[in-house]
């Protein structure tokens, strides 16, 4: 869900997007299990784009193979799994990138602020919050610096997630030359039909010069604290956790083709006569797709996961701050756990959307009966959305495992096949275990009436988060 990220949100506007939830169509959960049945769809052969363009099938075959080089990942399993997501996103693969793992604030804001200072062309911002303190700020500032020297940058923010930045923050970035698109404006007067509040832009991405994107779960916002400090204030207990990555290489383009196709249904102003797709060369051994989703399309993000789930060999582990899922994602985590699998979920303890942890707590029970591992987050909000199965494939982005995220919102994941990156991500995984208690099933079914009382109620309202 998305209206957890909006603390400065009204319980007025919070009850109205709610309400509007119901008035729109803008999706339904996908029927994941009817897709992972269709057979013919295993047979798409993956398709995979370079530096030098599309590899041919020969050399395509040689990818898969050294990605399935582990025993405990058969290259048959794999190549299934590859084939089903190419068949549903018909995105291609793309080989020879750089990606690097970003974790909190403190190393996303740097990493995202020397890039920016470094554009010498375009810069790109999709944000679903973007605020107008020190954090917002510190990025108004540098983009209105690179805009007046001559980097044309384009910013599309979402009101409703960006509710509490007042209007003449983004006008401010408007006279400097900055070209700025607002995403769906909460007041009706000032919509197109048809208007609703639930259809939201939650994704997260900033591409600089074509070269490097970012995305995640990190919005411009303070609740990572000061974003930049080294000091206590940015320990576990203080700040929001949450994960971004930055990727370098040929998948740039896939964000940046994301972008600009938004931008445009969108009706934003024209771009400039700029290239924003430059010819770049093999940055590294990562393999990765981008997969952007929208409510008039089912979840291809949501349905991967469960491929992903339902395909894995030796381990799932996932970290999602709302964590609400339906019966089709929670009997493949439960499956995957009775078959062997190591399946782990990270999730908070605490929340800005307190309803969304009792909602997350009324499926514990049925989880560990069947053998998952459930642990939650003792800090600060737990915001993040990753996965990482088998150690081989992984995913970093904005969707959450809720309503909101796979029916009503605009979404960007990015799914990595790297082994060296898994490795990453399962360290990152078991680093945060240290900061967070496992609930066990004996002690779990002894905790109080009241509380049993509250996931009850939040499970009925599950649908709404």
């Amino acid at each position: 869900m998305t209206i957890q990220e909006r603390p400065q949100l009204t319980s007025t506007f919070a009850l109205l997007a709610i309400i509007g939830s119901f008035l729109s169509s803008c999706g339904t959960i996908p029927n994941a299990v009817a897709l992972l049945h269709t057979n013919p769809l295993y047979l798409v052969v993956p398709s995979f784009v370079g530096p030098e363009g599309p590899l041919t099938a020969r050399q395509a075959q040689r990818v898969i193979a050294r990605l399935g080089e582990h025993q405990e990942i058969p290259s048959d399993i794999l190549q299934r799994h590859l084939a089903f997501e190419q068949a549903l996103t018909n995105v291609p693969l793309a080989v020879g990138n750089r990606v690097t793992l970003l974790e909190n604030g403190t190393a996303t804001y740097r990493a995202m602020l020397a890039a920016i200072r470094s554009a010498s062309e375009t810069i790109n911002v999709e944000m679903y919050t973007f605020s107008d303190g020190p954090i917002g700020q510190m990025f108004a500032n540098a983009l209105i610096e690179r805009q007046r020297h001559g980097v044309q940058v384009s910013l599309m923010y979402d009101e409703l997630g960006s509710f509490g930045t007042p209007a003449s923050f983004f006008q401010s970035l408007q006279q400097s030359g900055i070209a700025v698109k607002q995403y769906r404006p909460v007041n009706p007067f000032e919509a197109t039909l048809p208007w609703t509040l639930s259809h939201r832009n939650h994704r997260k991405m900033l591409i600089v010069d074509g070269r490097i994107a970012f995305t995640g779960g990190i919005n411009i916002s303070e609740v990572y604290a000061s974003g930049l400090s080294s000091s206590a204030r940015t320990t576990p207990q203080t700040s929001w956790r949450d994960t971004d990555i930055s990727v370098e290489g040929p998948a740039v383009a896939q964000f940046q083709r994301l972008f600009m196709d938004e931008w445009k249904y969108q009706q934003g102003p024209p771009f400039c006569s700029c290239n924003y797709f430059p010819k770049i060369e093999r940055q590294g051994n990562h393999i990765v797709r981008v997969i952007g989703s929208v409510p008039q399309r089912f979840s291809l993000i949501y349905v991967t996961l469960i491929s992903a789930i339902v395909s894995s060999e030796t381990s799932v582990y996932i970290t999602d701050a709302y964590f609400a899922p339906d019966h089709q994602m929670l009997h493949a985590l439960e499956h995957a756990a009775r078959r062997g699998v190591d399946v782990r979920l990270l999730l908070p303890s605490q929340s800005d959307e307190p309803l969304i942890v009792s909602a997350a707590r009324s499926h514990y029970h049925a989880l560990l009966k069947a053998g998952v591992k459930i642990y939650e987050w003792q800090g600060e909000v737990l915001h993040a959305k990753t996965a990482t199965v088998d150690g081989v494939w992984s995913t970093v982005g904005s969707s959450n495992l809720d309503w909101w995220s796979i029916a009503r919102n605009n979404e960007v994941n990015a799914i990595v096949l790297s082994h060296s990156f898994g490795d990453e991500m399962s360290l990152m995984f078991r680093n945060d275990m240290e900061n967070s208690k496992q609930i066990e099933l004996d002690q779990w079914d002894h905790r109080p009436l009241l509380e049993r009382l509250d996931e009850i109620i939040a499970g009925i309202a599950e649908p709404l988060l």
